[in-house]
């Protein structure tokens, strides 16, 4: 394991790596989620294998430390995640990121250029205000301190127990931050930072999830975007074979 203080205060952001050659792999998880739990099972692939990879754990969630005065926003998040790539000397670093991950690392990716060459986004929020059914609306439909106080130990109930088993291990007013931070997007928003970067972007949708809003607008950006069959929003664990072909580049 492996830190760097992220807001000037001494609380650190960590993560673990396996040894390789670069450029690096940085695995960004989820909201609510741990990246070693949902990416060291496909960075151990033998397609993906001899790669330095580094699983970071944002603010707040698994590892991390979780600091009480701390926004917890996309930008907020995307300053953290550079401390740690910086501490760790990556540069032009290939970011695997899945859900708010994914946002996290395309604000990243607007912000410091010089640390991504490449991102592969799994089903990655791109606009505010997402529709009510996905899983930051269950949080942000409390405030914070009834979240805390109340809603939190209900809402692992309601997740089922693969996003619970992580979700408990988020602090329970770094997650609602991170969901209204979510909700709420970056300016510019997220979609328009993707669209106008240079790095070769995927974007990875799950099948059953329906088709991609303004896929036409993203792939005339130069984003390929790549439909998964028999994959929902959890691509990595729902068709690990083709989650990993897609990192290797081979899709």
């Amino acid at each position: 394991m492996k830190q760097a203080d992220f807001d000037g205060k001494g609380s650190c952001i960590r993560w673990t790596e396996s040894p390789g050659e670069g450029p690096a792999r940085v695995y960004v998880h989820g909201l609510g989620s741990v990246s070693s739990v949902y990416h060291a099972h496909i960075a151990a692939r033998p397609e993906l294998a001899g790669r330095r990879s580094l699983f970071v754990d944002l603010p707040g969630h698994g590892i991390s430390d979780r600091p009480a005065d701390f926004g917890y926003t996309l930008d907020d998040h995307a300053g953290a995640l550079a401390a740690a790539l910086d501490s760790a000397g990556v540069s032009d670093a290939e970011l695997i990121a899945h859900s708010m991950g994914g946002s996290v690392a395309i604000v990243l990716a607007g912000r410091r250029p010089d640390l991504v060459s490449r991102l592969v986004l799994t089903e990655a929020n791109l606009d505010a205000s997402p529709p009510p059914a996905v899983g930051s609306a269950w949080i942000t439909a409390h405030g914070e301190d009834d979240f805390i106080d109340d809603e939190y130990a209900r809402v692992l109930e309601a997740v089922g127990p693969r996003w619970a088993a992580t979700m408990r291990l988020a602090d329970p007013r770094a997650l609602h931050r991170s969901a209204v931070g979510l909700r709420r997007g970056s300016a510019p928003i997220m979609r328009d930072i993707l669209e106008g970067l240079s790095a070769e972007r995927v974007y990875l949708q799950g099948e059953l999830s329906g088709e991609l809003p303004g896929r036409q607008a993203l792939e005339a950006a130069g984003v390929r975007v790549v439909t998964v069959p028999g994959a929902g929003h959890n691509v990595m664990f729902d068709n690990p074979d083709a989650f990993a072909a897609a990192v290797a580049g081979q899709v």
